[in-house]
């Protein structure tokens, strides 16, 4: 890869996530750990805001904007079957806005490009698979995530028993046949899984949440990654 491609693409991987650890991207970009800090280095240099630092991580102040860029055929195949296989299977308000905005990206598309993207033989059939009542459900969940808001769940587990539970949502998770919620169950007082389609009912509460050390999603991945 040319250096000046790495380094865009560098400041792309930063401006997508809220921290980015240089580990992560030597690791995504195939380069050193001390090439990546050079790069930072020589970006800040160059005026790109980036904020942070080695062994913390880094950030793009916010403001920060590049040119449109325009997808390849490759890309625009890509975002096509990504949207075809996610589609049946979100919230109805992600999978109609994947929809819309699908739509945009391919009216813009050079003619050979579109029609690629658009013929692509790749198909999503969703056999008795995420039913309304729980792409419904996806939808409360994912708000009260990005709300910080407490849940309330009436849950019946595959057991047989029912019960309900104060948490903290963290996210969901498609194993490709059921959707589950990664949550801090307070009731526990620990992580929990719930199949979103044996939520029976679930209700978004007033309250908010802060991230605690331990009961984020972070914590969550460590101790799996850990066990």
């Amino acid at each position: 890869m040319r250096r000046a491609d790495r380094l865009f693409q560098l400041v792309q991987l930063v401006r997508g996530r809220r921290l980015t650890t240089a580990e992560w991207l030597a690791e995504r970009l195939e380069v050193s750990l001390r090439t990546v800090y050079r790069d930072v280095a020589d970006l800040q240099q160059q005026g790109v805001p980036i904020e942070g630092e080695a062994g913390v991580g880094y950030r793009m102040r916010a403001g920060f904007d590049l040119p449109p860029l325009m997808f390849s055929t490759g890309e625009a195949k890509a975002l096509v079957a990504c949207a075809r296989l996610a589609q049946p299977r979100l919230d109805t308000a992600l999978a109609r806005d994947a929809e819309h905005a699908l739509a945009k990206i391919l009216a813009v598309l050079p003619s050979a490009a579109r029609a690629a993207a658009e013929g692509m033989a790749v198909y999503a059939i969703d056999v008795g698979g995420t039913d309304l009542a729980t792409r419904q459900r996806l939808l409360v969940l994912r708000e009260a995530f990005e709300a910080r808001r407490l849940l309330e769940l009436d849950y019946h587990s595959l057991e047989g028993a029912r019960s309900r539970r104060r948490v903290r949502p963290l996210g969901v998770f498609f194993w490709d046949a059921v959707w589950t919620l990664a949550a801090w169950c307070e009731l526990r007082n620990d992580f929990r899984s719930f199949r979103v389609d044996r939520i029976v009912e679930v209700t978004e509460l007033d309250e908010r949440f802060r991230d605690e050390a331990g009961k984020t999603l972070a914590d969550l991945f460590r101790r799996v990654r850990d066990s």
